[in-house]
């Protein structure tokens, strides 16, 4: 199975001070590999109209439904997840993380996972900006994503 992560409304290069966070600049997102917080697939600055991802995945079925694995899904207490990682980057190109969003399985509809194991493809839409102009991190739940059982083409939804 694939997973497409399709991000809109990213916060910007520079997000300035506020009380709970202390400001940055040259923001860039990525997907988190497991275990790896430094390792990162495809990098994008903060100002880019959108992001997009696309994870190879295994889905199978578990004890609690559908149990997807692979090598940008996280597995800890609490369930299977896949991590925005939000940071800087400097001159030289490292990246230093500063945040991160977590796209949580367990709140995706069953029905919509059980689909998108039929289809081959499941595809997350969000927005990266929360509501203060910041990098969107904690747990993202719906509304604040959508997920859905698409057939690949461009995350056509599936039927």
């Amino acid at each position: 199975m694939q997973i497409h992560i399709e991000a809109s409304a990213l916060p910007g290069l520079a997000c300035g001070p506020d009380s709970d966070f202390p400001g940055y600049e040259n923001i860039h997102v990525g997907v988190q590999r497991k275990d790896r917080p430094g390792e990162l697939l495809g990098l994008h600055p903060g100002d880019a109209p959108s992001a997009g991802w696309t994870l190879d995945c295994v889905a199978a079925p578990g004890e609690e439904g559908v149990e997807v694995s692979g090598p940008y899904v996280q597995n800890r207490l609490g369930g299977r997840f896949v991590y925005l990682s939000w940071g800087t980057v400097d001159g030289a190109g490292l990246f230093s993380m500063f945040r991160r969003a977590k796209l949580m399985f367990a709140d995706i509809d069953p029905a919509v996972l059980d689909a998108a194991v039929r289809t081959g493809h499941l595809t997350a839409r969000l927005a990266l900006t929360d509501g203060k102009g910041q990098p969107l991190c904690g747990r993202i739940r719906p509304p604040s994503i959508e997920w859905t059982a698409t057939d690949g083409a461009q995350g056509a939804s599936a039927t």
